[in-house]
């Protein structure tokens, strides 16, 4: 039951998050909010890191990996997934995240010497069909142009996370969650404030302290940064990770909904048409052949 309930809370989390960035893109620009969200993650786990009174051998870390997973699993990913809601609906984000275990599989084939079975190259297939249908639909206010780079930005994040999840499965074994936590949003926060000291992102607009700024702040940063990553690392250890990734499946159709009802967005049917085939593909990638290991390809969202 504990399990199930973590699902359903990090489904909502994380859904929900998309809806954050969206709002907060009226005050900050992407990468301010890449780094207020890494900054309060960072805030989050730590107090809860000292707590538990974790081990830690500094002097043997992998350091250049961490960085790296940090680099591609959080600095660079939310920054394009913050730009793409410039031009695209949470929904639609939501909606394109839910390829991440599709990009993971292709990741594993392009650069892990991973071999999948035909079943699972039916599902890349399938998911991308899937994508072909939602940028088919009629998006009111977007020019063409627009809608294919909203596009671009969203998949090149989903890339990000499946290399990521490979080289972190390949490389990162014998790391705790805490300490690959920590330094993920470690080095997002390094990164973002980087790219916001060449762009002008250090200001704090005027009205970055009404109401509705601060809850998408705390919600995206404590919760969608900071205890949502626990969450899912706390499903894979006391459930498994084929578990854990079924939180792809209930992401984007939280989204969607928490976008429609408080943002009053309108998702196009044919848009739903991409997200059963995503999910399809999805599944069919996910699935392994009988007496066959395959490793295991792992979620990221917002």
């Amino acid at each position: 039951m504990k399990l199930y309930s973590a699902l359903i809370v990090l489904s909502l989390i994380w859904g929900m998050s998309f809806l954050f960035i969206k709002v907060l893109l009226d005050v900050f620009d992407p990468w301010q909010i890449v780094f207020i969200r890494c900054v309060m993650g960072i805030l989050t786990i730590i107090p809860l890191f000292l707590i538990s009174r974790q081990k830690v051998n500094w002097s043997e870390l992998p350091f250049k990996s961490l960085i790296l997973v940090g680099f591609l699993n959080a600095g660079l990913p939310w920054g394009l997934i913050a730009w793409s809601e410039t031009f695209l609906d949470s929904g639609y984000t939501a909606i394109l995240n839910a390829t991440t275990p599709i990009w993971t599989a292709m990741m594993g084939v392009l650069f892990f010497s991973i071999k999948l079975h035909g079943k699972q190259w039916i599902g890349v297939l399938v998911g991308f069909i899937g994508i072909v249908f939602l940028m088919d639909a009629d998006t009111p206010g977007l020019t063409r142009e627009q809608l294919v780079l909203g596009f671009v930005l969203m998949l090149t994040a989903t890339c990000c996370y499946g290399y990521s999840s490979q080289f972190a499965k390949k490389n990162l074994q014998e790391t705790t969650v805490w300490i690959t936590a920590l330094t993920t949003l470690f080095t997002g926060s390094v990164l973002s404030g980087l790219i916001m000291s060449f762009t002008g992102g250090w200001h704090l607009p005027d009205h970055a302290l009404e109401g509705n700024v601060i809850l998408s702040l705390v919600g995206l940063g404590m919760f969608g940064s900071g205890l949502a990553y626990l969450l899912y690392y706390y499903m894979i250890s006391a459930g498994s990770a084929e578990f854990a990734t079924l939180v792809t499946y209930l992401v984007p159709v939280s989204a969607v909904v928490w976008g429609s009802v408080l943002l009053n967005e309108k998702i196009p049917s044919i848009a739903y048409v991409g997200l059963f085939l995503i999910f399809f593909g999805v599944y069919l990638t996910g699935r392994k052949k009988r007496h066959t290991t395959i490793p295991f390809k792992e979620n990221r969202t917002a």
